[in-house]
C-alpha cells in the first residue's frame, strides 16, 4: 500500500537555491544529471515549477497535498474544532497538519490519528502509527489511539503503487478505497464524513452503493490543487446515517 503523498504529492524536496527563481514566476529548467533518468528530471522540473509546491514550502505544509484537503474542506466544511479525525495513509503528514490545525488538536488533547507503513515525523497534536492499514489489527490500533472515541471524519489519500496500466491501477486503488469506506462505516460517529481518493471514472458500483446506503450525500470532486493531468479524484460522503442495531450487536458479540 502506498499513497501519492509520498511520491507525486511530496513537495518539500528541492534545493533552496531554486526557490527564489520559482517565486519570480520564471520557469526552472533542470539538466539531466548523471544517474538521473529523463523521467526523474521531468518530475523534478515539474516540482520546482509547481506553484503549490512553492506555496507549501513557504507556508510550512509537508506536501502540496495539504491544499487538496484545504480546498475540499472549504467547499464542504468537513473539519470543525473539537472533531476527531483519522487519516489513512498519512505520510508525509500534510493532511494531518491541516486536520490538526482546523480541529484545534493539541499534544495535551490530540484529536487526530494518522497511520502509514512509512515513518512520519512527529506533528504536534497528532498521534502517528507506523503500521500498514491493511493489517488485521490496524482498525483496533486506530480506535485505541483515539481513546475509544468514534471519529467524526475518516480521511484516506491512499493509492496503490502505479503500474502504468490504467485499469489495474484503478482497481487496486478502488480496493483501498473500499477497505477505507468499510472502516469508516464501522467506526464513524452519526453525522460523520468520509473523504477518499479514487481514480478518474469515479467509484465502482459496489463502493458507490455502500456509500449511498450509509451517507446522506455523496459527491465526486477534483480540487484545483489536483494536477489536471492526474487521474485522481476524491469521493466525499457526508451525513453518516449511523450503524444499524444488528451491526452494532454483532460487533459487540465479536
Amino acid at each position: 500500500m502506498s499513497n501519492d503523498k509520498t511520491s507525486g504529492k511530496a513537495g518539500a524536496s528541492g534545493k533552496a537555491g531554486h526557490k527564489g527563481r520559482a517565486d519570480t514566476g520564471l520557469k526552472v529548467r533542470v539538466k539531466t544529471a548523471r544517474g538521473r533518468t529523463a523521467s526523474s528530471t521531468r518530475w523534478l522540473e515539474r516540482q520546482l515549477n509547481d506553484p503549490y509546491v512553492v506555496k507549501a514550502r513557504k507556508e510550512g505544509w509537508r506536501s502540496r497535498a495539504a491544499y487538496k484537503l484545504i480546498e475540499i474542506d472549504e467547499k464542504y466544511g468537513l473539519l470543525k474544532r473539537g472533531m476527531r479525525v483519522v487519516d489513512l495513509g498519512a505520510a508525509p503528514g500534510g493532511w494531518c497538519q491541516v486536520a490538526a490545525k482546523r480541529t484545534g488538536s493539541t499534544p495535551e488533547n490530540p484529536l487526530v490519528v494518522g497511520i502509514d507503513y512509512l515513518e512520519v515525523d512527529s506533528i504536534p497534536g497528532v498521534v502517528l502509527l507506523q503500521k500498514d492499514f491493511l493489517d488485521p489489527d490496524a482498525p483496533d490500533a486506530l480506535m485505541a489511539a483515539l481513546g475509544g472515541h468514534a471519529p467524526d471524519v475518516v480521511l484516506s489519500d491512499m493509492a496503490a503503487p502505479t503500474t502504468g496500466h490504467h485499469k489495474t491501477d484503478h482497481l487496486r486503488t478502488t480496493h483501498l478505497c473500499e477497505v477505507a469506506a468499510a472502516f469508516a462505516v464501522d467506526v464513524l460517529k452519526p453525522g460523520g464524513a468520509f473523504l477518499a481518493k479514487v481514480f478518474r471514472g469515479g467509484t465502482e458500483n459496489e463502493l458507490l452503493t455502500l456509500l449511498k446506503q450509509n451517507f446522506s450525500v455523496v459527491n465526486h470532486i477534483k480540487p484545483p490543487a489536483s494536477r489536471q493531468e492526474s487521474v485522481e479524484m476524491y469521493v466525499c460522503a457526508r451525513g453518516f446515517k449511523g450503524r444499524k442495531p444488528d451491526t452494532i450487536s454483532d460487533a459487540t458479540e465479536a
